[in-house]
């Protein structure tokens, strides 16, 4: 029998809180030795590691790469999976590989084969891709079953075959059904972090409210503590609440800090909205334990009738190039929201004499308005800035001949007041213009209605 027909099999004979511990926020940015051990040491029932997010950007996604580095993700995935063959509890992992699509999903898959193979660890695994097929989306976009929130425009037929990768999120039903088939590891394209957590709990007889509570918290490890951290967490949850505790020592997961992070990523705070329902929070309670546990309750749950999948998918918007570089001449900071466009207007007039404007370049001064959406009116100018140019053209070339003839026109654009005629702007580096490769922006970040979202999510088994 594997892992998780043992799991499920021994909690039906006698049912007791379940122990879950979050082994990474995101896993291939390395797990803290010290805390994994303490975490282990407490007999956890699952292993969970959330491997993705959007935070990354679209660009993962579109170029079908990991955000994380080989070498650093593979030794994270030898730690948990050699971790739960010792314990022989299921090993859960939710969007692999960073963004989830199939590039992610077999790239990390062929790591575990090759741990297994190299490390002499035997296990069955489930994989539960995460790409919608696009004749099915097109449909559902011809049919009105694809609509717009964020701000995000109509889908189109053409953004859809203009993609370069389309994930849905799956929920816990997937993870439900790859756990219901006897396995030791389940590896998931694109998933809501929660499923990967709640899914095993839900299955037991646990309070989906409270699995799913729970599962918000810990899939960001000890981000919720005081200081908040990425170091491993554990979740003792049984029918009433759960009680949440970082295992490095230093951290205290407190009422505050865990209500607060109860809210991380989420519009209201009193309804989460996911693919199965809505995590009801009006009535969740939080209470120390002691000075580093807290135990919470209350969290209620509504399955939906209409359900829904998240749809992300990125689209390649040509080649970028980027310039940097530093002033700290204070009539030039003071008067650079007006020079700058004046030197985008040179740089035109240069590199379109021959043929159109094919491109895009935008400036943010880092110090003034390179971060923050709205600045303070009246607010003092720093004593040095950071600019950087950001060039988006067709082609590579195109990109680097921009923002080359741009570093010459800021370096010596001559303006009223100016008194050092060597130069405006100081380079940290050279050269500093450096090419970035290909652009991506989300051109699918919409909702699909759907009867059943399971069936968009197939599972797959195999023998490692």
């Amino acid at each position: 029998m594997s892992a998780s027909g043992r799991i499920l099999e021994a909690f039906r004979r006698n049912l007791r809180p379940i122990r879950l511990l979050g082994a990474s926020g995101q896993l291939g940015y390395g797990i803290p030795a010290n805390a994994f051990r303490a975490g282990l040491d407490r007999g956890p029932d699952l292993i969970g590691c959330d491997m993705g997010s959007i935070d990354i950007g679209p660009t993962y996604l579109g170029k079908g790469e990991m955000a994380t580095s080989p070498e650093a993700t593979r030794r994270d995935l030898r730690r948990v999976l050699h971790a739960a063959r010792d314990l022989d509890v299921p090993l859960v992992i939710g969007t692999a590989g960073s963004a989830g699509a199939a590039p992610h999903l077999e790239a990390t898959l062929h790591m575990l084969r090759e741990i297994g193979r190299t490390d002499g660890r035997h296990f069955r695994m489930a994989t539960i891709p995460a790409d919608i097929p696009r004749p099915y989306l097109l449909d559902a976009v011809r049919s009105g079953h694809v609509s717009s929130f964020d701000g995000m425009p109509a889908l189109t037929e053409l953004e859809v075959s203009e993609a370069a990768h389309i994930v849905g999120q799956m929920g816990i039903g997937p993870f439900r059904k790859a756990l219901a088939r006897d396995v030791d590891v389940v590896v998931a394209g694109r998933a809501c972090d929660t499923a990967i957590f709640a899914s095993l709990p839900a299955m037991l007889g646990f309070p989906i409210g409270l699995a799913m509570h729970m599962a918000k918290i810990i899939e960001c490890g000890s981000l919720c503590c005081v200081p908040g951290g990425r170091d491993p967490i554990l979740a003792e949850l049984d029918q009433y609440g759960f009680v949440l505790e970082s295992m490095n020592p230093d951290r205290r997961a407190t009422p505050t800090s865990v209500a607060a992070h109860s809210l991380y990523e989420q519009s209201d705070p009193f309804a989460m909205q996911e693919p199965d329902g809505t995590l009801d929070l009006t009535h969740a309670h939080y209470e120390a334990v002691d000075d580093r546990r807290t135990r919470v309750s209350g969290a209620l749950w509504r399955d939906t009738t209409s359900p829904t999948i998240k749809l992300e998918g990125a689209r390649k918007i040509g080649e970028r190039a980027v310039l940097l570089c530093g002033c700290a001449d204070p009539r030039f900071i003071a008067r650079c929201k007006d020079l700058l466009p004046k030197v985008a207007d040179v740089v035109r007039d240069l590199v379109c004499d021959e043929q159109p404007m094919d491109y895009t370049l935008r400036f943010r001064v880092y110090g003034i308005d390179g971060v923050r959406m709205v600045v303070p009116d009246h607010e003092p100018l720093p004593g040095e800035v950071f600019i950087m140019g950001e060039c988006i053209a067709p082609t590579r070339e195109r990109a680097s001949e921009v923002v080359r003839t741009c570093k010459q026109f800021l370096l010596h654009y001559g303006y009223p007041g100016r008194l050092s005629t060597a130069g405006n702007v100081a380079f940290p580096f050279t050269p500093p213009e450096v090419s970035l490769g290909p652009a991506y922006h989300f051109n699918v970040y919409h909702l699909l209605q759907v009867q059943d979202p399971d069936r968009l999510f197939p599972i797959k088994i195999e023998t490692v």
